[in-house]
């Protein structure tokens, strides 16, 4: 959450304390707002009035940790089906054509870690690590309520070497939501995901220091 987001959610955890018959001191408001910053608004939101509908401990206020149980939980779930669409499309399409996912933070993990044609050259027996670092890693966006930039497409060995020869390339394959896929297409950025600059272009006046052994 952002500092804007404040008044929000102190507006919302009030309200949910009045549910359970609570008055929270400013103290515990803040131990509440620091706990829980680091998530989406909406997600603690929602994450809040499931509480309330929890048949095992909904009957009480919500913890720090109860919350995060459920924020926590929720990722989980929505890391193991943007999974299972990485592996269908894997298995169905393989990495020889481009494909457009759904989500794209889908797009942003697999190119973090080496990208489309990289997951190809995986083997079963590598596939459960990687399946574990994949949700791992996108869990971490989730949890962190951050839409980071990401390439518009998964590129594939087909366009790769059609580039490489200055060939027109092939039409991507949508996966998931076809709508979705297409939002995601264009909202993609091409510009490297980790920024590299030379620091002489920065720094005209840089000169690099020889150190004696």
């Amino acid at each position: 959450m952002q500092d804007n987001d404040q008044v929000k959610f102190v507006t919302i955890l009030t309200g949910i304390a009045d549910y359970y018959g609570k008055t929270l001191a400013q103290g515990v408001i803040e131990l509440y707002w620091q706990g829980l910053r680091q998530y989406d608004i909406e997600a603690v939101e929602k994450a809040l009035w499931e509480h309330t509908q929890n048949p095992d401990n909904g009957q009480f206020m919500p913890k720090i940790a109860d919350v995060t149980r459920t924020l926590q939980g929720r990722t989980q779930d929505q890391a193991s089906i943007a999974w299972s669409k990485v592996d269908a499309a894997v298995r169905k399409i393989g990495t020889y054509r481009d494909v457009v996912f759904d989500d794209g933070i889908i797009h942003r993990v697999l190119s973090d870690m080496g990208g489309w044609i990289g997951l190809g050259m995986k083997t079963e027996d590598d596939w459960p690590f990687v399946a574990r670092e994949f949700e791992n890693r996108y869990r971490g966006y989730k949890l962190r309520g951050e839409v980071p930039e990401y390439p518009p497409l998964m590129l594939g060995i087909a366009n790769a070497q059609n580039a490489m020869s200055g060939m027109q390339g092939q039409e991507p394959v949508l996966i998931g939501k076809a709508e979705k896929a297409q939002q995601v297409l264009l909202g993609g950025t091409d510009k490297p995901m980790i920024a590299m600059t030379d620091a002489s272009e920065k720094l005209p006046e840089f000169k690099p220091r020889l150190i004696a052994a």
